[in-house]
């Protein structure tokens, strides 16, 4: 059986499910599989920016922090699962993630060109990870990406292989408990 890995821009996903689908709370390990269809999922990357805090943190920003600590020590207990984790970085008033897209393309790229997969299944809806998505299928890896219909990049739809809108339907599907 063909290995296929998936790679989830967690800051990406916790939006879709949010907005989309009313802050729906999925089970991780049946939300990996479903998306790797009918190959074998070798893993699950996920990649995320914990919580800014200040110093000394907020009450605020310690619950944020706590939760998301939390969130994070579950994902970490999954089978066949690893966390990146990139920095969250003030910009005025704003909050930027670094390093998460780059972490992200840098595993892409390592496990097509080891020829450690034949399929790479992508959550996110960012044009920056066109130019890994490229190396990818120059490797021969099939493209997969899930996305959502309200928030995806058209470069991004146009590079990849084959493309999913993640729907109700596939958030039903993987139910927690």
């Amino acid at each position: 059986m063909e290995r296929a890995v998936v790679f989830v821009d967690g800051a990406y996903l916790q939006v879709v499910l949010k907005k989309e689908f009313n802050e729906a709370r999925i089970d991780f390990e049946k939300f990996s599989t479903l998306l790797c269809d009918d190959y074998e999922r070798l893993r699950t990357y996920y990649y995320y920016a914990m919580p800014y805090q200040s110093n000394p943190p907020t009450e605020e920003e310690r619950k944020r922090y706590s939760s998301a600590d939390k969130f994070i020590a579950r994902l970490r207990k999954l089978k066949r699962f690893e966390i990146r984790l990139g920095k969250l970085a003030r910009r005025g008033d704003d909050f930027v993630q670094k390093r998460v897209d780059i972490l992200l393309a840098v595993d892409l790229v390592r496990l097509s060109w080891g020829r450690q997969i034949a399929t790479a299944v992508i959550v996110a809806g960012d044009s920056d990870f066109v130019p890994a998505i490229q190396a990818a299928k120059d490797a021969g890896v099939l493209v997969r990406l899930y996305y959502s219909k309200y928030s995806v990049h058209n470069e991004l739809l146009e590079v990849v292989d084959e493309a999913f809108e993640i729907d109700r339907e596939i958030i039903d599907s993987c139910p927690i408990g």
